[in-house]
């Protein structure tokens, strides 16, 4: 397999959830011009176990899946990356390293589907909803014309993505042309 075209990194504070969530759709949605990863400020010991579920019932390989600190994509020898999402509000809030090779940023918070309250299935629930949000926020990126933007016009698109509401990102067409 070749390598990927833009490397994407996905950061939360605990990478247990949303960030891992996003790796894995990217990593689908992608079609191996994407290379995916996900990081946290402030990593858990381990992905939560209904992220591991909610990936496995919907057929995503999760043998990729552990929690990582964001210091590991700041090393030297770490994969340049061409964007950072933040995917939580925490995250977006702290002050993040320095990344290789400057990659352009944006952030797209969504809710934390491992903070919902009440039954199993409406904590389950929760997880789909965030994967439902990722998943039409990643299918709109990665059908961005990339190569074609310049570098203003794609930090304003990416900026759009994050704003979008659940209701908007769900009628929303990738957009085509520039």
């Amino acid at each position: 397999m070749s390598e990927p075209d833009f490397n994407v990194l996905f950061l939360c504070t605990g990478n247990s959830a949303r960030s891992i969530l996003a790796e894995a759709i990217l990593m689908r949605e992608g079609q191996g011009r994407f290379g995916s990863y996900s990081a946290g400020s402030q990593p858990k010991d381990a992905p939560h176990p209904y992220t591991i579920d909610l990936l496995k019932k919907l057929n995503h390989d999760t043998g990729f899946a552990r929690s990582k600190n964001w210091l590991e994509f700041a090393e030297p020898d770490a994969p340049k990356m061409d964007f950072v999402f933040t995917v939580c509000d925490s995250a977006a809030a702290e002050s993040c390293p320095v990344w290789p090779g400057q990659p352009m940023t944006a952030h797209w918070g969504v809710p934390d589907p491992a903070a919902a309250e009440g039954t199993e299935a409406e904590r389950r629930l929760a997880f789909a909803d965030t994967y439902r949000m990722l998943t039409n926020r990643i299918s709109i990126f990665v059908n961005l014309p990339l190569r074609m933007l310049d570098r203003l016009t794609l930090q304003n698109r990416l900026a759009e993505i994050g704003k979008m509401t659940d209701e908007a990102s769900d009628r929303a067409e990738a957009p085509h042309g520039v």
